[in-house]
């Protein structure tokens, strides 16, 4: 009798041996909560959309809670062209006017927010769509920018319109949907003590929202494999001092800055661990998580 394995039966090998090393993955999160914070070209990409609901879908299958916190930079940008709105940036950051911010949540609340609501439910799943203003989700207050004058040497600060941060968190609610089976889909939208919407960085609102659930992982889905050294090699592992010494000798820079300050700010307020991983990656979400080796850059204390 033949040893060779048919197709058929080597596939299922794959798959059992694939099984068996998540496993012990899958009985260590069971219960737990992530954060995965979702976005660039992950979420532009239709393919990869679709993988992503999938993955949302098996991690709530298997005992993970999950949270999406999505942005929406391009759409936003998109939609403020077509209605021939201008806006500026500063520090990455979107000065946001009156009008301007009623753009933006239309685009984050209604169209983006549904789209992926959608496909998680069409996945298999039972996601419920929601902004920060939902259930006092997000207080936010307004954020306060500086910059120094090179010739004056004097610091001024900088206007943003309405561009919040995160002032307080109400995880009930989150728990609340999450006893009910949902897996929360969240525009990074919040309101202020007087009752004006605020835009937030998504990155900041995902950290705010995994530090107040002290969620066992924060991902951040990024267009870049993770974290570099100066030869250009990913960085798998890093601690809050590392971040800091990385920072002060140059190895990060523009926008891994504020990324690499969500995951410290996480990690130091109860997450256990931070990752700024490659959503272009087909299930990469899945290879961090459930594999030894791990896909981006990890941030512990």
């Amino acid at each position: 009798m033949s040893n060779h394995n048919t197709p058929d039966q080597r596939k299922w090998l794959r798959t059992a041996r694939t099984i068996s090393e998540a496993l012990p993955f899958m009985r260590r999160y069971a219960g737990k909560t992530f954060v995965i914070k979702y976005g660039g070209h992950a979420m532009g990409d239709p393919e990869l959309a679709d993988l992503f609901a999938r993955d949302i879908v098996l991690l709530k299958q298997i005992g993970i809670n999950p949270i999406v916190v999505h942005g929406g930079g391009p759409q936003i940008g998109e939609m403020l062209k077509r209605l021939s709105v201008q806006s500026e940036f500063v520090d990455g950051l979107r000065v946001t006017d009156k009008a301007t911010v009623e753009i933006v949540e239309m685009v984050l609340s209604g169209r983006i927010n549904k789209q992926i609501t959608a496909a998680i439910n069409k996945a298999g799943g039972t996601a419920i769509g929601i902004s920060g203003k939902d259930g006092n989700l997000i207080r936010a207050e307004k954020l306060q920018r500086t910059i120094r004058d090179e010739d004056s040497n004097i610091e001024r600060v900088l206007d943003l319109g309405f561009v919040g941060q995160p002032k307080e968190v109400n995880p009930a609610f989150l728990k609340d949907l999450e006893n009910s089976g949902m897996i929360p889909v969240i525009a990074p939208i919040g309101t202020g003590e007087d009752g004006e919407t605020y835009n937030i960085n998504a990155d900041t609102a995902a950290g705010a929202i995994a530090a107040a659930v002290q969620a066992s992982r924060l991902l951040l889905m990024t267009d870049v494999t993770g974290v570099l050294n100066k030869e250009g090699e990913l960085i798998t592992d890093l601690s809050v001092e590392d971040c800091k010494a990385l920072r002060k000798d140059g190895t990060i820079s523009g926008g891994m800055i504020p990324k690499l300050e969500t995951c410290t700010d996480a990690v130091q307020n109860g997450v256990e661990a931070a990752v700024v991983l490659d959503g272009r990656v087909a299930h990469g979400m899945l290879l961090e998580i459930f594999t030894d080796c791990g896909l981006g850059t990890l941030v512990r204390k």
